[in-house]
Parts: structure tokens; C-alpha cells; sequence
């Protein structure tokens, strides 16, 4: 099969030690395209920054100085940035009254505000190439109401927001914008949601397929949406989340 990547596509992967990232990473091993890699020092990392031999670089926090400084770094390094995806994403449960301000904003900033500022510092390093294309992270939750998600929601809700008004305001550049929004996907981040048999069961039976997402069934929506085969595809949010925002089903047919 022909690749649908270039040795012209530069693309960056923000949070690249989760595990949607690092399994994206892995999958642009097998392509002609350049990549790389920003998130916070740890372990998981190094072994992934090891693993593929990318350019990387390790941020101290989320804020928009940081993330700046990190596309700068590898801009200056790979030439003009073609795209990038933000799998930087934190998850809080609370019901609004029990969730500090202190909480609330530190979902926003992550959730969101890394959103604008790695879209802001990926556009000031692109160079108006027709293959350019980003993708966002959004959650099932901005669509659907559930309970105890009303900072992950908003969160999220923004950030399909910026992508839709993005995609709308450089669609003349030919540059595409587009989200993923996930359901409840088994990864280290979620763990807590399923660490012994009934809470996997109760967030199982949430989905109208009756399991979980997997990282590698994200990333490769993300990659596909970062390819040329979704060339006319802009302004979209794809729900990959198992049919938990658009169906519901009987409990047996």
C-alpha cells in the first residue's frame, strides 16, 4: 500500500508518553514522514523517545511559554511544521460543587488552553503547505451529559470550538482542523475509572459495544485524519467512543 505521508510532512506529537502517543509514534515508524516528539520528563518517555529515535523535547509544564519554546526547538530543527496532534489530557470526576477552583482551572489549562497555545505556536511555524492538518483530542462527554464530567465537558467542549473556528478561518491555506472525541479508552490515565472487576463491568456496559476503546484504535483515526486519504475532511469531530454518544441500545437482540 502506497503511504499517504511524505518526507515533506513534519508532524508534532504533544504528550507523546500517553499511551494514544506513544502508539502513534510507533505507527509513523513505518512511513516516510518526519516527527517530533514534546512532553513532560518521565520514564515512558525516554523509552519511547529511545524507541523511535525522533526529536524530542521535554516540557516542565503546560503553559504556553512552554509549549512554545518545545515547537520552536523543533521547528528550528525539522524545518516547517505540516501538523501536530494534543494528546495532553488530564481527567477529573467531581460533581461542580465538590470541584475546587483550583481544579477547575487546572483541567482548563490542560485540557484547553494547551490546545490554543499549541495551535498558535504550530501555525507560526507552518509554511502554508496544503498538506497541513491537526488534530485535537475531545471526549464523548462534550456531547453527552454525564454525570461528575462538568470540567472535563467544558474542557472539551472548548476545544471542538477551536477546532471548528480554526478550520473555518484557514481554510483558504487549504490547512484542516479536525477532533477526535473519544469514549472511556483503557489507558494508564483511566485506570483509576477501572481497577477492579465492577467498575470495568459498569464502564463496559456505558458503551453500546460493551467494552473499552483501545490507544491503538485512537491513533489510527488520529493518524488517518493527519494523512492525505482525509483530504476533504475539515471542521469534523469523529466520535470514536464505541457508539456511547449517538446510540442506545437494547440489552440484548
Amino acid at each position: 500500500m502506497l503511504s499517504t505521508f511524505s518526507a515533506d510532512h513534519r508532524i508534532l506529537i504533544l504528550g507523546a508518553s500517553s499511551d494514544i502517543g506513544s502508539n502513534l509514534a510507533r505507527r509513523f515508524q513505518s512511513e516516510d514522514v518526519s516527527v517530533g516528539l514534546i512532553s513532560r520528563p518521565s520514564p515512558r518517555f525516554d523509552r519511547i523517545c529511545s524507541e523511535t529515535g525522533y526529536p524530542a523535547v521535554r516540557i516542565e509544564s503546560v503553559d504556553h511559554t512552554e509549549i512554545t519554546r518545545a515547537v520552536d526547538t523543533l521547528a528550528d530543527r525539522m524545518g516547517p511544521i505540516t501538523g501536530g496532534v494534543n494528546l495532553l489530557g488530564t481527567l477529573l470526576l467531581k460533581p461542580a460543587h465538590l470541584t475546587t477552583v483550583e481544579e477547575w482551572r487546572e483541567t482548563i489549562a490542560v485540557n484547553l488552553d494547551s490546545n490554543f497555545s499549541f495551535l498558535k505556536s504550530v501555525l507560526q511555524r507552518s509554511d502554508r503547505s496544503n498538506d497541513f492538518s491537526m488534530v485535537f483530542v475531545s471526549s464523548a462527554a462534550a456531547a453527552t451529559g454525564l454525570p461528575n464530567h462538568e470540567a472535563i465537558a467544558a474542557s472539551k467542549s472548548g476545544v471542538e470550538g477551536l477546532a471548528r473556528s480554526a478550520a473555518a478561518t484557514y481554510a483558504s491555506r487549504g490547512y484542516r482542523f479536525n477532533v477526535v472525541a473519544p469514549g472511556l479508552v483503557d489507558t494508564q490515565l483511566t485506570a483509576s475509572l477501572t481497577g477492579n472487576e465492577m467498575a470495568r463491568s459498569t464502564s463496559e456496559a456505558m458503551h453500546p459495544l460493551k467494552k473499552l476503546g483501545s490507544p491503538e484504535e485512537i491513533a489510527r483515526v488520529i493518524k488517518w485524519l493527519l494523512s492525505k486519504d482525509s483530504g476533504w475532511i475539515t471542521g469534523q469531530v469523529i466520535g470514536v467512543d464505541g457508539g456511547l454518544s449517538t446510540l442506545r441500545t437494547r440489552s440484548k437482540v
